[in-house]
């Protein structure tokens, strides 16, 4: 087995979106290839009603899967093919926008007025960018949870991992997204496939992952499992962790524990051309695209 190094870490952005939502963007919307499939994340966590209620009305996708994943509160959503829900704590919803879909999500807090959840879009390649829209809606219920005798607790939301499937399925790019939690001062190995690229979310406590390699914090040493770590590659809440080659993460969480997105999937290596929510491989496929918004044919 060999550990994936850390190649980079940063933190998640503050940025508005929709009609007014503060949120924190973890990457996107510029040269996204060392998250191959993936093209954005966002945290939106929020405890002010006021920074979230605007919402995200009426806009179009096309040429990617959204996945809305609700921790707190809960995301009212509609689009224009007829489709009504509401996502509640634990939830998700992976949207395959496909060939065009209009599409609206208004989050609502919880009896505290707290809001938190992220979203991920995931590309889709050229052979099924016009393909056509569909939902997977995964009640929290649905999702298997992994408890190991480390008291190590993993959500498998997509992927197999450690002999569960996680519920969604059909997705082009081989996706594992994982929650995952470790207690404090613990030390735990993730398989993660070298084919794959990947990068951790933390969004509680702090960890060390073993191979950081960029400052971050104090620079004092301590002894854990026999080997010495550097204080200084611990990261903590809203880091983003992108990880270099390999076969396995290792990662060693703090006083308080780590919980953290495990993201993974298998690289596309497609030229990518943007227009907001909607991704195609050239810009005369955008073009196309706000023509035929233009012109009412967006919905195929």
């Amino acid at each position: 087995m060999s550990i994936r190094p850390v190649k980079r870490i940063s933190q998640s952005q503050p940025t508005m979106e929709g009609a007014g939502v503060r949120l924190r963007r973890a990457f996107g919307f510029g040269d996204t290839s060392d998250f191959d499939p993936f093209l954005m994340m966002d945290d939106f966590r929020n405890d002010r009603p006021s920074d979230y209620m605007a919402g995200f009305p009426w806009h179009p996708h096309r040429g990617i899967e959204t996945i809305t994943y609700v921790l707190a509160g809960s995301v009212d959503h509609g689009d224009s093919l007829g489709n009504r829900g509401v996502l509640g704590a634990g939830d998700v919803q992976w949207m395959t926008a496909g060939r065009g879909i209009m599409h609206q999500e208004m989050p609502k807090g919880d009896a505290q007025g707290r809001m938190h959840g992220f979203q991920l879009w995931a590309n889709l390649p050229s052979s099924l960018k016009m393909t056509a829209p569909r939902y997977q809606d995964v009640p929290a219920l649905a999702i298997p949870e992994i408890v190991d005798d480390d008291g190590v607790r993993v959500r498998v939301v997509c992927g197999e991992f450690w002999g569960k499937k996680g519920p969604v399925d059909g997705v082009a790019a081989d996706p594992r997204y994982l929650d995952v939690y470790v207690p404090p001062g613990k030390r735990k190995s993730l398989p993660v496939e070298i084919y794959r690229q990947a990068f951790a979310y933390i969004f509680e406590g702090s960890a060390v992952f073993a191979g950081a390699s960029q400052p971050f914090g104090a620079l004092r040493e301590e002894v854990v499992d026999g080997e010495e770590v550097l204080l200084r590659d611990k990261v903590g809440d809203r880091s983003l962790v992108v990880f270099d080659s390999g076969d396995e993460v290792v990662v060693q969480a703090g006083e308080q524990g780590v919980r953290f997105l495990l993201v993974s999937g298998r690289p596309l290596r497609e030229p990518i051309a943007w227009h907001g929510p909607i991704v195609m491989n050239t810009e005369a496929e955008i073009r196309q695209a706000l023509s035929d918004l233009r012109g009412g044919t967006f919905i195929k």
